[in-house]
């Protein structure tokens, strides 16, 4: 649900998220999602382009910054959505946020937000229920059904 209608008239300004997964020991995989800072809600790691960072490298300074995992990160996104961010001032700014996989191999006691957010491990449905975007549901179902040891 957002705030308001998006308009398509309206342009985009460009994110770049993680969607953090690991393998469970049954074989089952697990997505991270974090709370965001303000309204507390469920969402991936994300953030604005990185001056001279490419997007899947500033995804995953996006995932060590938020929520601090570590791991290996796919070149190739594996999808976008849509969502209205909420500036300081009150305004609402469209973004399209290009997602890319993390095969997460290590999450660190200390990281930057550490305290500012909350992460958890869920399974690909239920993190698809916690999420409000439409678009992001349909990317963390749709990698739930991919095989892990498949190339990225």
């Amino acid at each position: 649900m957002t705030a308001g209608p998006i308009e398509s008239s309206r342009e985009a300004r460009p994110q770049v998220g993680v969607l953090p997964m690991r393998r469970t020991p049954e074989g089952g995989t697990e997505i991270l999602l974090v709370t965001s800072r303000e309204t507390r809600r469920w969402i991936i790691p994300k953030g604005w382009p990185m001056k001279g960072r490419k997007p899947f490298e500033a995804a995953a300074r996006e995932a060590y910054e938020e929520a601090g995992i570590v791991g290996r990160v796919g070149k190739r996104p594996i999808g976008f959505y849509l969502y209205e961010k909420r500036l300081k001032n009150r305004d609402a700014v469209l973004c399209q946020v290009t997602v890319f996989p993390l095969d997460v191999r290590k999450q660190l006691k200390k990281f930057p937000e550490r305290g500012q957010r909350e992460a958890r491990w869920f399974s690909p449905s239920e993190a698809a229920e916690m999420v409000i975007e439409a678009g992001l549901a349909g990317l963390i179902r749709a990698a739930g059904n991919r095989d892990p040891k498949k190339k990225r």
